[in-house]
């Protein structure tokens, strides 16, 4: 039977280039988004073993209606792909109300999808979350306060369920997707960037990962050396950049 994945925030960047290399690789995909034109373009690019379902991750109760409905219409779910999240990286629309949307969508809408992934795989005795985070999630940055402390929670959240996992009757794997700077809609036209990579290319070492069922995975390779500079730099050092 071909693998059944889901992918949450499929429409455009990482999630849509995902949806397409887990689909050239046999998988039965669905494919989740806000923007249903997107995700009708995508269907008719696929045109077989693709799924699609509207979702807005912050109404929590319709999201979790909304899977059940994608889950149904695939006839079950083994994998599914955290990857919805918003940024709000020097726009002028900074503050108390975009800090709470930022949280709404990265940590309150994946907290809700990951938790009930997990209830389910446990009943059905197997499943794979897969959280796509960033090497943002390494360190504060006052330029983008609250999605680097969103994915700094995801990173923690999944850590936490994959020591849950571990001690499950059930076989359920955790995976932490740390990507740096890839090309999408979220990068566009920020300055200061650099090893920018491809988003195809992201996405292959993405399914990689998932296959092999990594506990977790930068991408590409060599921001694993980013995240172990952030570690070592003191809190002094970084208060004053």
């Amino acid at each position: 039977m071909k693998k059944r994945i889901v992918i949450v925030g499929a429409t455009s960047g990482i999630g849509r280039a995902l949806a397409i290399e887990l689909h050239k690789r046999g998988y039965v995909v669905g494919a989740t988004g806000r923007r249903v034109e997107r995700l009708q373009e995508l269907e008719h690019q696929l045109e077989s073993r693709i799924h699609t379902q509207f979702m807005d991750v912050v109404e929590l109760d319709d999201t979790i209606n909304q899977l059940h409905q994608l889950k149904e219409n695939m006839g079950g779910m083994d994998i599914i792909v955290l990857n919805a999240g918003v940024s709000n990286y020097q726009k002028e629309s900074v503050g108390r109300e975009a800090d709470l949307h930022v949280v709404d969508v990265n940590i309150r809408g994946f907290a809700n999808l990951t938790s009930y992934s997990f209830n389910l795989f446990e009943e059905q005795g197997h499943g794979h979350i897969v959280g796509i985070s960033s090497v943002a999630g390494l360190f504060g940055w006052g330029l983008n306060i609250p999605y680097n402390a969103s994915k700094s929670f995801v990173n923690t959240y999944l850590q936490g369920y994959r020591q849950k996992a571990n001690h499950s009757d059930a076989d359920i794997s955790v995976s932490t997707i740390l990507p740096g700077f890839v090309e999408s809609e979220m990068t566009e036209n920020k300055k200061g960037m650099f090893w920018v990579q491809k988003t195809d290319k992201a996405a292959t070492q993405i399914a990689d990962a998932i296959e092999q069922t990594k506990n977790e995975a930068y991408i590409t390779k060599r921001w694993r050396f980013v995240g172990w500079l952030a570690k070592l730099i003191p809190n002094w050092v970084w208060n004053r950049m």
